[in-house]
C-alpha cells in the first residue's frame, strides 16, 4: 500500500509539473545551427515591461493588501523612509528621525519635493495621510497604522507622531505598504473619487492609465527629486498564467517576469540573451486553518494530522525545483524575532496522521475539508489536496482567480483551509502574527489563546529588543504546536529577465524602476 502511495505522489507531481510547464509557445524563439535559441529583441524605446501574476487593487496606497500592489505603487508614492536591500532603514521624503519621548518621534522632511500636479510636499501631506490611515477603520492598511494617536505639523518641513504609547515598530510602519504620502490639498480640493481615477504621488513616475487585470502604465516625473527617472514609460502587465509570462518574454513582449516555473529555468537559461535570477524573499507559503467551533479542524488531532500528512520536501523538490526552504515557522531569518529552531524543519509523517485521524474518532474516511487557493498556487494546492486525501481526508479544492481570492479572504468566508504566500513588509515578527490576536483571528482562524495573546499585546509595545525577541520566540514554539497555521516553506523570488535590462531582485519583492537600469 506504501508503495502505491508513493507512485500515486510522483505521478501527481509529475503532472502538477506538466501543467506549470506546459503552454510556453515553441515557435516563441528562433533556432540556430547548434540548436540553441535566442530570444526576441526587447522593447528599446525607452520602456520597461514587467509582467506579474495578479493586478493592483487600488490606487489608493492606504486600502491594498498585497505585495503585488505595493510592488508597483512605491514608483508613485514615496514614503518617508524605506528599507534597502538588506532592511536598513533609509531616508526617503524625510532626511532624519529621532525618537524625543517614549511616544514621540520628530522627522525632519525634505523641502524640494514636488507632488506630480506641481503642489509641494509639506508636514501638512504628512498629516492628512496618517491620521486618515490610524483613523479610517475600512481601510485595509489600518490596523498597521491605529498605534498613531496624532501627527503634529511643527512647521512646514517638520513633523511629529504621537502614538498612543510606546511603539517599536513605527520605524517600520511608516517604511511599509499603506505609507505612500498623499496629496491633502489636491484630495481635499477635488475629492477621493477623482484622485483615485488621477492618482497622485511625489514618486519617480506618474499615473498614466489602468486596465484593470491588464495593465498599469505609468510615464516618467521629470522633477523628480532623487534623479532623472532611467525609463520614459514602466509598464506593469498582468499575466496569471505563468507559462504565459514565460512566452512572453521569449517572444520580447516583455524584459521581465516573476514567478517562473521551475520546469521553465533551463529553458531561459539557454535562450541567448535571457537569464534566471534567483533570491530568498520574506514570502512564506502557508495553510491557513479555521478553528471555529463545530468544524473538523477545531480538532488539535486533526490539524495535526493536516501538518503530517504533507511532505513538504517533495513539494520543494519538484513543483519548486529545490527554491524552497522549509520551515515550521513563517518568521524567517533576518526578520526581527525569528526562532531558527523552527527553520529548515518539517514533520512528515504519513503512517502517523492516519493514526491521528483514528484517534480523533474518523474511522477508515477521514473527516472533508474545503481548501481554497489562489491560481497563482494552483499547481501547489492540488498537490497538498492529494497527500491530505492519501491520509484520508476528503478534498474540496477551491482554485480561484487572485482578484476572487482576495475577496474571499477580506471577507473572512473559506471553509477549513486556505494556502496562501505572506510576505513580511514590516521585517518583524508582527507583521506575521498579528493575525493571531482574538480580535483579528475572530471569523477567520476563530483562534484563541490567552498566553499568546498577553505575548503579542506586550510584544507591541515592548521597547527592550531582547525581551521582545524572546516573547515572539516563545508565540511561535506555541503556535508550532496549535498550528492556526501549517507552515510548508520560505519562497524564493524566480525572475525571467531579457538581457537588455540591469535588474537584481529585491528580498522585499519590490520593482523600483530607479533601480533597474537599461544594461550598457
Amino acid at each position: 500500500m506504501k508503495s502505491g502511495l508513493i507512485k500515486t505522489f510522483a505521478a501527481l507531481l509529475t503532472a502538477a509539473l506538466v501543467v506549470t510547464g506546459c503552454g510556453g509557445g515553441g515557435n516563441a524563439t528562433t533556432s540556430t545551427d547548434t540548436g540553441t535559441t535566442t530570444a526576441a529583441p526587447a522593447t528599446s524605446d525607452g520602456t520597461l515591461t514587467i509582467a506579474n501574476g495578479t493586478d493592483i487593487e487600488s490606487f489608493d496606497p492606504q486600502n491594498n493588501n498585497n505585495t503585488a500592489s505595493e510592488a508597483i505603487l512605491v514608483n508613485v508614492f514615496d514614503y518617508l523612509l524605506k528599507n534597502d536591500n538588506e532592511g536598513n532603514k533609509v531616508p526617503a521624503l524625510a532626511t532624519s528621525w529621532e525618537q524625543t519621548a517614549d511616544n514621540v518621534w520628530q522627522f525632519k522632511l525634505r523641502d524640494d519635493v514636488k507632488f506630480h500636479n506641481g503642489d509641494p510636499f509639506t508636514a501638512a501631506d504628512v498629516k492628512y495621510t496618517f491620521e486618515r490611515l490610524a483613523t479610517d477603520e475600512a481601510l485595509k492598511q489600518h490596523s498597521y497604522f491605529k498605534t498613531i494617536e496624532e501627527v503634529r505639523v511643527v512647521d512646514d518641513y517638520t513633523a511629529e507622531f504621537v502614538t498612543t504609547g510606546p511603539d517599536p515598530l513605527l520605524l517600520n510602519r511608516l517604511s511599509k505598504m499603506g505609507a505612500g504620502i498623499l496629496p491633502s490639498k489636491y484630495i481635499e480640493e477635488n475629492g477621493l473619487d477623482a484622485f483615485l481615477k488621477n492618482p497622485i504621488g511625489t514618486g519617480a513616475y506618474k499615473f498614466k492609465s489602468w486596465a484593470k487585470d491588464d495593465r498599469v502604465v505609468l510615464e516618467k516625473n521629470d522633477d523628480y527629486f532623487d534623479g532623472a527617472p532611467k525609463w520614459n514609460e514602466v509598464v506593469f502587465r498582468v499575466v496569471p498564467e505563468a507559462s504565459t509570462r514565460v512566452s512572453e518574454l521569449l517572444t520580447g513582449g516583455v524584459d521581465i517576469v516573476s514567478g517562473v516555473p521551475s520546469t521553465d529555468i533551463e529553458r531561459i537559461e539557454q535562450t541567448e540573451n535571457l537569464s534566471v535570477e534567483t533570491t530568498p524573499i520574506k514570502r512564506v507559503l502557508q495553510l491557513i486553518v479555521r478553528q471555529t467551533e463545530g468544524t473538523a479542524t477545531a480538532d488539535p488531532k486533526v490539524r495535526e494530522a493536516i501538518d503530517l500528512a504533507i511532505d513538504k520536501k517533495a513539494i520543494v523538490d519538484s513543483i519548486a525545483g529545490g527554491n524552497g526552504v522549509l520551515t515550521r515557522t513563517s518568521v524567517t531569518p533576518g526578520n526581527f524575532g525569528s526562532d531558527e529552531s523552527l527553520y529548515e524543519q518539517s514533520l512528515y509523517d504519513l503512517e502517523k496522521a492516519k493514526a491521528l485521524l483514528q484517534e480523533a474518532g474518523y474511522g477508515d474516511k477521514g473527516p472533508e475539508l474545503s481548501l481554497s487557493s489562489s491560481s497563482q498556487y494552483k499547481e501547489y494546492a492540488e498537490v497538498v489536496s492529494a497527500m491530505l486525501t492519501a491520509a484520508g481526508f476528503t478534498v474540496n479544492l477551491d482554485i480561484l482567480e487572485p482578484s476572487a481570492f482576495s475577496e474571499k479572504m477580506t471577507s473572512k468566508t473559506f471553509g477549513e483551509l486556505y494556502m496562501i504566500g505572506i510576505g513580511n513588509s514590516m521585517n518583524d515578527a508582527s507583521n506575521n502574527y498579528n493575525r493571531f490576536l482574538a480580535s483579528e483571528a475572530a471569523g477567520e482562524t476563530d483562534y484563541n489563546n490567552a498566553e499568546v495573546e498577553k505575548l503579542l499585546q506586550s510584544a507591541l509595545v515592548n521597547m527592550d529588543e531582547d525581551s521582545r525577541a524572546d516573547e515572539y520566540k516563545q508565540v511561535q514554539q506555541i503556535l508550532a504546536e496549535e498550528r492556526p497555521a501549517i507552515y510548508l516553506f520560505q519562497m524564493k523570488g524566480v525572475y525571467g529577465v531579457n538581457a537588455s535590462v540591469d535588474f537584481a531582485p529585491r528580498q522585499d519583492e519590490m520593482f523600483y524602476a530607479q533601480d533597474i537600469a537599461p544594461a550598457q
